[in-house]
């Protein structure tokens, strides 16, 4: 399967190429670029040119899709209409044309992001046991899948960028600051106490509800851990499993595979009852014969 995977988040857009099942390339830009329309619309161009055509279609055909996880309504409308404008192509979108990839155990569905459900389901997929994801971008969410498979829920709670921010508009004195990752956890001066400060709560938000995770379930889940910020916490925390870049877009790929065979699936049942009924399809009257 050929198939343009495209994670839109709050901060980036990150589009993945994927050939005969293959990933082939990924490639992120910000969504709130002033050339981001351009950009991104050569991007997704470059991308449809090396999807091979449909053999023997006379209308230079693509053998591909695209599927988008949007959590960014207004960008999604951009990428939506760039694809219909640079590509001739519609869109499948997660949670309108391709249904969740994962059985729901929260109050309300359609509320949860998508990039959380795809990530989730992403996990399980591999692990096929209870598991803990963790995804650090703009904002850092922190859900859990029991063993059934079943998505339960997590927490949100601001990125760094955020938390850098709230701390300088909420204060006088306090500086904007990026965060890295410390080389002491003492900070000997105001940038460097607001950066660990930063750093470690987002290490011991991680600890603590994985722990409380790991309570509930009465045993201790693979954690995984995903988002651009996620890079700055690699060698402290141990805990952590696995570290994937790029889950969002992974996991769109496994959401749009489920997804067929879950049609294939209702295809066969639904054959299998019209033998066993005894039923065919009811065919297609044609004009009448002179």
């Amino acid at each position: 399967m050929n198939l343009i995977a495209i994670d839109i988040g709050n901060t980036m857009i990150t589009v993945g190429l994927f050939l005969d099942d293959t990933k082939a390339w990924i490639e992120s830009i910000p969504g709130a670029a002033e050339d981001a329309p351009e950009h991104l619309g050569d991007l997704l161009a470059r991308a449809w040119e090396q999807i091979p055509l449909v053999a023997g279609s006379t209308e230079h055909k693509r053998d591909g899709l695209i599927v988008v996880s949007s959590v960014h309504e207004a960008w999604g409308r951009m990428v939506e209409d760039l694809c219909r404008g640079r590509l001739g192509e519609s869109i499948r979108l997660i949670g309108r044309d391709v249904p969740l990839p994962i059985e729901m155990g929260v109050d309300e569905p359609a509320a949860v992001g998508t990039d959380r459900v795809i990530n989730a389901a992403a996990a399980f997929a591999v692990i096929e046991d209870a598991c803990v994801v963790a995804d650090f971008g703009t904002a850092v969410t922190i859900d859990l899948v029991d063993e059934n498979g079943v998505f339960l829920g997590g927490v949100i709670a601001p990125g760094f960028a955020m938390g850098a921010g709230a701390l300088h508009h909420g204060t006088s004195k306090l500086p904007l600051i990026e965060v890295t990752t410390p080389t002491d956890p003492v900070g000997v001066d105001t940038v460097k106490a607001m950066n660990a400060g930063l750093f470690y709560s987002a290490v011991g938000l991680l600890r603590t509800i994985t722990e409380l995770y790991a309570e509930q379930l009465g045993r201790w889940p693979q954690t995984v851990v995903t988002g651009g910020a996620s890079r700055l916490l690699k060698g402290h925390c141990d805990f952590v499993d696995s570290w994937v870049d790029n889950l969002t877009v992974m996991g769109i790929v496994i959401a749009y595979k489920k997804h067929l065979a879950t049609q294939a699936e209702l295809l066969e049942l639904d054959a299998k009852n019209r033998v066993s009924t005894g039923k065919q399809k009811p065919k297609k009257s044609g004009p009448p014969l002179n």
